[in-house]
């Protein structure tokens, strides 16, 4: 029976391809970040063998889902290369914006396979464009070394073993692959056949055998589960690299063995091992590809003479070995094989699964609820006074705070998958603004909540290109000024006081204060004539509709975007703060955020009627009231001095306008926040609290809730 992606179930193909449309967009950013590290490091064979895997498993991929375009286009980039693996060509500057500009138009391409209504004729003379510029620097090479993309003509599958005179010539061809499906590959939408499919476009499959060893009997069997099992051998001209490929997108859900043309008979021993128990040794050798089913029917002959002329009869394993030029070692190892009683299970190793990101939210949620259910539970068992209740209460919320400690693990991710895509900005950017630029990533490994990561990457984006056009001087303006003519751009991250701290530096032209006043005393921003702390005067960078470019270039000098900036980093409870030493000193970007959006330790504080909750990291200490915190006022405001330092003190309840408690024991609680420590007056301590943060239900859209207190201050309504 012959197969071919054609004939592939349109239900199977429609599951399947979000999971391949992930997986594509991965290997495609990696192919992006692969090809900004060789740039670094062009002599690296490691980054460039990791680079050509990345670009063939897409192809194979395509290949197995019938996207004729993604291959073609695909095959060649694959096979220039190829050729740089071979040496035969050289990465230059201009080699690599070439394949960076490829990358993206297999991005559109597998893009269009997720929407199958887009259009992108508009890119087809691109490509075209694209391919003939490959093919200009590429050496031509045999099409079937890239993985056979071309011919969908597939062999049919034979189950008898080759002439004698074509299985010699197919010996150094020959390749024996061992594939075990895992349980779950129907779940996850793959099909084996498929792969089966893909495969004889890359040669001729013959001698495949099922192995039903795993399928177990038919009252206990599982419809969806998969217990499929081949061995075969695959007669090709093509590597290693192209057969494994083949199995990309079900790698994880599988157990494979690809053995080679010149694989040893320890080789085959090891295999022998790793197999499930067989009842008899022929099959089991016959389905490791050691033996033909020729030879074994020729085994099997001579037992049968033996036995017809009441010789005593030879094991199976003695004539193939005498008879038959079967390796002893590899014979021995099917006998102990035969011997075993139960089958050898592979062992459980760590293995990463794949989870919709809504399914998560939809945990994290249920998981919030449980908190508030929790904290409602252990206070009214406060109130019993009952202490069996309380101790049964005070357990559950152990148990409920080691479960959200190891929820919100699962959504935290390094930020520095976010910052590697900042290279391919900063390469061609600095290109198109004639600049020379470095970019250095510090503390990529510090994890952030995945939604808050998502969220950020535009701001970061906007900061890095106003870096980049504004901060960083071009080389002869650099050289002026007795720099290097190459600048330095700097993107870190580190865990401070319970959040997350992201720098963005170069070491550029810095902020001109004057320039920045001027223009604030122009729009009225600032009265003229007064000069404010350096400090405000770099806050009014972020004012709406602030710029202070000479021209409008596609980058700046329309006074969009750092407001906008500001905006969204306040909406993930964040700050951000400009600091810059004397012009020419370079320029530093701080902000700040929360580790997560979903549910913090907060510290519980009751002023007047009124609680609030202060992050627990951000608590750095309390004064208790009994004649301990001297409060001082000046001019409206409110300090203390605390271990010869004075401390500003903020009244909540002169903010907010509220009325003390009528039993209260005034405190200070000493919060830490932007790198500055500052107190906060409050009437009761209500202690440590596990606190949702969520947003509210619709019903409450309509109303309007407590304005910021300069809003307040100025006569708004509450």
């Amino acid at each position: 029976m012959s197969l071919s992606p054609d004939d592939l179930d349109q239900d199977f193909i429609r599951e399947a391809m979000p999971a391949f449309i992930s997986e594509a967009r991965e290997q495609i950013e990696n192919v992006e970040q692969l090809l900004l590290q060789l740039e670094d490091n062009p002599g690296d064979n490691d980054l460039l063998n990791a680079l050509f895997r990345c670009a063939h498993t897409v192809k194979g991929s395509a290949g197995v889902f019938g996207l004729d375009a993604v291959v073609a286009f695909t095959h060649h980039v694959e096979g220039l290369l190829d050729n740089m693996r071979e040496g035969e060509v050289a990465l230059t500057p201009e080699l690599s914006t070439l394949l960076l500009q490829c990358n993206d138009q297999i991005r559109i391409l597998v893009d269009a396979a997720d929407k199958p209504d887009a259009d992108i004729s508009d890119s087809e003379a691109e490509r075209t464009a694209l391919v003939a510029r490959l093919q200009a620097v590429s050496v031509p090479i045999d099409q079937g070394l890239g993985g056979g993309h071309g011919g969908r003509a597939p062999a049919a599958v034979s189950a008898s073993a080759p002439a004698p005179a074509a299985a010699a010539l197919a010996h150094h061809n020959r390749w024996h692959v061992s594939v075990q499906f895992g349980d779950d590959i129907f779940r996850h939408g793959m099909d084996p056949w498929a792969i089966l499919a893909y495969l004889q476009g890359l040669g001729q499959v013959e001698s495949i055998v099922h192995d039903d060893s795993a399928v177990p009997p038919l009252e206990q069997l599982d419809p969806e589960s998969c217990h499929m099992a081949f061995e075969f051998g695959l007669i090709s001209e093509v590597g290693r690299e192209a057969i494994e490929s083949a199995f990309a997108f079900v790698r994880e859900d599988c157990v494979l063995h690809v053995l080679g043309p010149d694989a040893q008979p320890a080789m085959y021993e090891d295999l022998i091992r790793s197999q499930p128990q067989r009842t008899r040794l022929g099959e089991i050798l016959l389905e490791m590809g050691v033996i033909t089913p020729h030879q074994l029917h020729a085994g099997l002959s001579i037992q049968a003479e033996q036995k017809a002329q009441d010789l005593p009869v030879q094991p199976l394993g003695d004539i193939l070995e005498a008879e038959l030029g079967v390796p002893a070692r590899v014979v021995d190892a099917g006998l102990k094989k035969q011997k075993q009683r139960e089958g050898a299970t592979a062992p459980e190793d760590g293995r990463f699964i794949r989870v919709q990101a809504d399914r998560l939210d939809a945990v994290i949620n249920l998981l919030g609820e449980l908190v508030v259910a929790g904290a409602g539970a252990s206070l009214m068992a406060r109130e019993t006074r009952h202490s069996s209740l309380i101790e049964a209460n005070a357990h559950m919320g152990r148990l409920i705070e080691e479960i959200r400690n190891g929820t919100l693990q699962l959504r935290m991710v390094p930020i520095g998958e976010t910052f590697s895509r900042f290279r391919r900005v900063v390469r061609d950017t600095a290109a198109d603004l004639g600049k020379e630029v470095t970019l250095e990533i510090v503390g990529g490994e510090t994890e952030l909540d995945k939604s808050m990561v998502e969220r950020i990457a535009d701001p970061l984006m906007h900061l890095v290109r106003n870096a980049l056009d504004h901060g960083l001087e071009t080389p002869a303006e650099r050289e002026a000024e007795g720099k290097g003519a190459q600048g330095h751009l700097t993107l870190s991250a580190c865990h401070e006081s319970g959040s997350v701290l992201i720098r963005i530096r170069d070491d550029g032209r810095g902020v001109n204060r004057e320039k920045v006043l001027a223009r604030a005393w122009e729009r009225g921003l600032v009265e003229k004539g007064v000069t404010p702390p350096d400090n405000e005067i770099r806050k009014l960078i972020f004012e709406p509709g602030f710029s202070t470019a000479e021209k409008i270039t596609n980058l700046s000098g329309r006074g969009v975007g750092m407001d906008v900036v500001r905006k969204n980093i306040e909406a993930l409870r964040g700050t951000v703060q400009i600091s810059s030493p004397p012009i020419g000193g370079g320029t530093q970007i701080e902000i700040r955020l929360p580790l997560t959006l979903a549910i913090i330790d907060g510290f519980l504080v009751g002023v007047g009627d009124s609680k609030f909750i202060f992050p627990l990291e951000a608590v750095v200490e309390v004064i208790d009231g009994g004649g301990q915190a001297r409060l001082m006022e000046s001019e409206g405001r409110c300090c203390m001095e605390l271990r010869g330092q004075v401390l500003p003190v903020m009244n909540m309840h002169e903010v907010y306008g509220l009325e003390p408690a009528v039993q209260a024991r005034t405190s200070v609680v000493v919060i830490q926040g932007g790198g500055q420590l500052f107190g906060v007056l409050v009437d009761n301590l209500l202690g440590h609290h596990q606190t949702v943060i969520k947003p509210l239900s619709r019903i409450f859209r309509a109303l309007r809730g407590i304005l910021h207190p300069r809003q307040w201050r100025g006569g708004a309504d509450l």
